[in-house]
C-alpha cells in the first residue's frame, strides 16, 4: 500500500444511533470500533473532494472505505481499550524526572499504576523531550533493567512495554521479559532494531517523528499534517511489514509533541480518525506535554492530567486504542465513563 489514497471519516455517531445507520446503510464502523462514521472526504495524492454521504462514495473506493471500516489485527495485546502507565527511570523527563531512578520507586510507582487499572506499564531510560542529554545502550539498560526483572516477578498479569531505540536494550529487556517494544524513531534509529524485532513475537509500537529529538523542531513544516503522519507512519508499517515482523504484532503512534507545534499538534488531535487508514492499533501518547500546557495555561506539567485525559478520550473512536498517561487512576475512570456513555 502506498497511501496515495486516503480516507477521511467524520460524522461519527455512538450506540444504537450507530448501529441502526449501519444497518441502513447510511454508516460504517471506524476501526471495528465503537464509531460509527457518515460522511468521509476521499483524498488523493494533495486532492481533497470533499464529505460526502458514505452512501454516495464511488465503488472505486470500496477498498479504501473496507480498510478503514475494519478492527485491526491484533493479537499481541487484550482486546480492549488499555490505560499504559508511563514509568519513566530518567533524572530528567519533563515531567517527573528523577521520581522513579532508584529502583525500589520504580517498583512501587509501578505496581501502583497496575492497582489503579494500567493495563501496560511503559518503561524507559531515555528522555526523549528536546534538548535532552543522549545516553547510551549500556547506561538507558543501567536504568530499566532491575526495575523491569522486578516488576516481571510482582505483576505477571501486566503488559510489560520497554519505550527504547536501542537493539541492544531491546534485546535484553525482551530476554527478561517485556512483551512491547516502544520506539518512538519506528526503528529508523538503530539499523540491528528491525532484524531483531523480526525473530521474536512481541507487539511493536511505531512512532512517527522527524528528525531525532534534538533537532526534530526545525522538521516540523507540512502542508496537511494529519495526511503527511499517516503516510509517513505508513512507510514505516511497510517497512516494518516488509522486514519481517507481522502487521497485527504493530502498533502506531502519531507522536503528538515530536516535530509539531501545538497548532499541528491540535490538528492531529482532531483527525485522528485518519489513522484508521492503516489498519493498526492507535496509540495516543499527549500525557502533560507542553501543546496542553499552551492551551490550558497551565505551566505546571503536573498540574496537566485533567486535560491529558480530555484530550487522551479523542483515541476511544478508534477502538482498542493504548492511552498512554503519567496518572493512571483519573484516566481509567475517564475511559470507563466514556465507554458507558456511548455504549447506550
Amino acid at each position: 500500500m502506498d497511501f496515495r489514497r486516503l480516507v477521511e471519516p467524520a460524522g461519527l455517531l455512538y450506540g444504537a444511533a450507530a448501529r441502526q445507520a449501519v444497518q441502513h446503510g447510511n454508516a460504517l464502523p471506524l476501526a471495528g470500533g465503537p464509531a460509527a462514521f457518515t460522511c468521509a472526504d476521499l483524498i488523493e495524492d494533495d486532492a481533497r473532494r470533499g464529505f460526502v454521504p458514505v452512501a454516495s462514495i464511488p465503488a472505486s473506493w470500496q477498498p479504501e472505505l473496507a480498510r478503514v471500516a475494519r478492527s485491526p489485527v491484533s493479537g499481541m495485546l487484550p482486546e480492549t481499550p488499555l490505560v499504559m502507565g508511563i514509568l519513566n527511570l530518567t533524572p530528567d523527563s519533563f515531567s517527573d524526572g528523577g521520581h522513579h531512578l532508584e529502583t525500589a520507586n520504580a517498583v512501587t510507582g509501578g505496581l501502583a499504576m497496575v492497582q489503579a487499572g494500567a493495563g501496560v506499564l511503559d518503561l524507559g531510560g531515555e528522555s526523549t523531550r528536546p534538548g535532552a542529554l543522549p545516553v547510551t545502550p549500556e547506561q538507558e539498560w543501567d536504568r530499566i533493567g532491575p526495575a523491569l526483572i522486578a516488576l516481571r516477578a510482582q505483576a505477571r498479569g501486566t503488559v510489560l512495554s520497554v519505550d527504547t531505540r536501542n537493539s541492544l536494550v531491546m534485546e535484553q529487556a525482551l530476554a527478561a521479559g517485556a512483551e512491547v517494544i516502544n520506539d518512538v524513531s519506528a526503528l529508523v534509529h538503530d539499523p540491528d532494531a528491525l532484524p531483531l524485532l523480526a525473530e521474536r513475537e512481541c507487539g511493536v509500537v511505531l512512532m512517527h517523528m522527524r528528525g531525532i529529538p534534538e533537532t526534530m523542531a526545525q522538521h516540523a513544516v507540512y502542508q496537511d499534517v494529519a495526511c503527511e503522519v499517516v503516510r509517513e507512519l505508513g512507510q514505516r508499517v511497510r517497512a516494518a511489514v516488509e522486514g519481517g515482523i507481522a502487521r497485527e504484532r504493530l502498533v502506531i503512534d502519531p507522536g503528538l509533541g515530536f516535530a509539531k507545534t501545538t497548532e499541528q499538534n491540535l490538528e492531529m488531535l482532531s483527525r485522528l480518525p485518519l489513522l484508521a487508514n492503516l489498519g493498526c492499533r492507535v496509540l495516543l501518547g499527549v500525557s502533560r506535554k507542553r501543546m496542553i500546557g499552551a492551551l490550558t495555561g497551565v505551566s505546571d506539567p503536573a498540574r496537566r492530567d485533567p486535560a491529558t485525559q480530555a484530550a487522551t478520550l479523542e483515541a476511544l473512536p478508534l477502538g482498542n486504542s493504548l492511552l498512554r498517561v503519567h496518572a493512571v487512576e483519573g484516566m481509567v475512570q475517564a475511559v470507563k465513563l466514556w465507554r458507558a456513555v456511548h455504549a447506550s
